[in-house]
């Protein structure tokens, strides 16, 4: 296992610091410190060939921003929050609107603008980085002060690992995910049309117009929402269906996990050969085609569009807050959050 560690110089008054994790098959990962935003992933093809498999901005400058979340830690709460303020008993919070009339991804100054505290490790097998941030009571309108230690490590074995722990002295909602955008075919050198997905999922969160969860949970069956079996992202990206068009072209859905399967996620590449298999203890996950990727922005292999990647946001559901039968995100004073996602490269040989 090899950790390196540089500065980036982007903003005058301080630096970040850009952690690279490289084990001995050659598998790389790079991240930040800044937003815990991960900027490649670099996996060898069926021939051999190292390439990137996450979209990242060509210049650091844009992370600044990131209004595509582009492979940041997102936080309190990953997704909408409908109205943009909920309840805990009989106390009301609000909190900022900046999608609409809902909030989304902890707002404008969510985790994914945090300069994270980085403590690097290294042993045999594995490589990483632990980070750690105390957020506030009030801190976005949340309450309650929240003490976070996100780890990213990887190991000899081609997983990437993101283990979450969190803790409060006072009950808030939370729920954190990773947003990264996956592209498999490497370089990001085509779109996700030919992706082959399969989800260890029998139901889905229905969406209104907002993007908002309705409070139905639809059944998959007949529909390009089941993924039970594997199927192109193409189905639905180019399907009439309601909610796929509501979605902007695609998905940006909560898949409800079954837990019938050890991989929750599998996503193939047939053309490079690259498989990632995704192994959590969340209980469900949004996945989002890019359906609204900004087109303006330069990425390092390339200018941005539509369908570019996935993201599979391994998460609790926000639509808690205000409906019932979706798994719960608040977080109570006598409990620690400890979730863990696994990324797991493997190669498909012909």
């Amino acid at each position: 296992m090899n950790l390196k560690l540089q500065d980036v110089q982007v903003e005058k008054e301080r630096k970040w610091k850009l952690f690279t994790v490289t084990n001995e098959n050659g598998m790389e990962v790079k991240f930040l410190n800044f937003g815990g935003i991960i900027t490649e992933i670099c996996v060898p093809d069926r021939k051999g060939k190292l390439e990137n498999v996450v979209l990242s901005y060509k210049n650091y400058e844009d992370y600044l921003t990131n209004e595509d979340f582009l492979g940041a830690l997102i936080g309190r709460v990953a997704g909408r929050i409908k109205g943009a303020a909920f309840q805990i008993d009989d106390e009301r919070y609000a909190l900022e609107a900046n999608d609409g009339n809902h909030h989304l991804h902890g707002g404008s100054n969510g985790f994914h603008h945090v300069l994270w505290k980085a403590e690097p490790f290294k042993n045999k097998e594995t490589a990483g980085v632990e980070f750690t941030y105390l957020s506030e009571d009030g801190e976005s309108g949340y309450p309650g002060p929240v003490e976070l230690k996100v780890t990213y490590s990887l190991n000899e074995e081609n997983q990437f690992i993101i283990d979450y722990e969190a803790k409060s002295d006072q009950s808030t909602p939370l729920t954190l995910t990773n947003h990264a955008y996956f592209n498999l075919a490497g370089n990001a050198k085509n779109t996700i049309h030919h992706h082959q997905v399969n989800i260890d999922s029998s139901s889905f969160a229905e969406l209104d117009e907002d993007l908002i969860p309705t409070g139905k949970l639809l059944e998959v069956d007949d529909t390009p929402f089941d993924f039970r079996k594997e199927r192109d992202l193409r189905e639905g990206i180019e399907s009439s269906s309601h909610q796929n068009l509501v979605a902007g072209g695609g998905y940006d859905h909560y898949f409800i996990f079954a837990q019938q399967q050890q991989d929750a996620v599998v996503v193939k590449d047939r053309q490079s050969g690259r498989v990632m298999k995704v192994r959590t203890n969340q209980p469900g996950m949004v996945m989002y085609t890019s359906n609204n990727l900004n087109e303006a922005h330069h990425l390092a292999e390339g200018k941005s569009q539509k369908h570019l990647g996935v993201c599979l946001e391994t998460q609790g559901s926000p639509a808690s807050l205000h409906e019932q039968g979706f798994p719960e995100i608040m977080l109570n004073p006598e409990e620690v959050y400890k979730k863990q996602t696994v990324f797991a490269f493997e190669i498909e040989n012909l």
